[in-house]
């Protein structure tokens, strides 16, 4: 039995098919999921589970060189952005773009992961950075 990483074997699978600059999106109880894009479906209530603990698993076991925020989270749930923009190491990029735009761009994902979240406009989408690139310069 894995004892590490994501114990969800959806998520472990989704994760590993990642490759640099690929996108992941990480969604609330509410965002549509286009019939083209694979989902990971966590939800099983209001709230649970919470958008803020799939995001932090996530972010322990995958790269992200960037984050892409809904600008609506920022005026809606100010809170809650706040708390999401501070889960990403120093130097991440964040972008923020309208929610229409968003939601062009989840079209584009690699996979979803839907939670049980109902605070407004909680939905990133990550870009996937380069293990071995960080690595390497680590190593020189």
């Amino acid at each position: 039995m894995k004892e590490t990483g994501p114990l969800n074997r959806d998520i472990s699978t989704l994760l590993s098919r990642m490759g640099h600059r690929d996108l992941l999106c990480v969604t609330d109880a509410g965002l549509a999921i286009p019939d083209e894009v694979g989902c990971v479906d966590l939800s099983l209530d209001q709230g649970v589970p919470a958008f803020l603990d799939v995001l932090d698993m996530v972010l322990k076991h995958f790269s992200v060189e960037k984050a892409i925020i809904a600008e609506e989270t920022k005026n809606t749930s100010p809170s809650m952005f706040d708390k999401i923009i501070k889960r990403f190491p120093e130097g991440t990029e964040i972008e923020l773009i309208p929610h229409t735009a968003f939601v062009e761009k989840r079209k584009d994902v690699k996979g979803m992961i839907r939670t049980g979240e109902f605070t407004a406009f909680c939905n990133v989408i990550l870009v996937s950075g380069a293990i071995l690139s960080k690595w390497y310069i680590e190593k020189e």
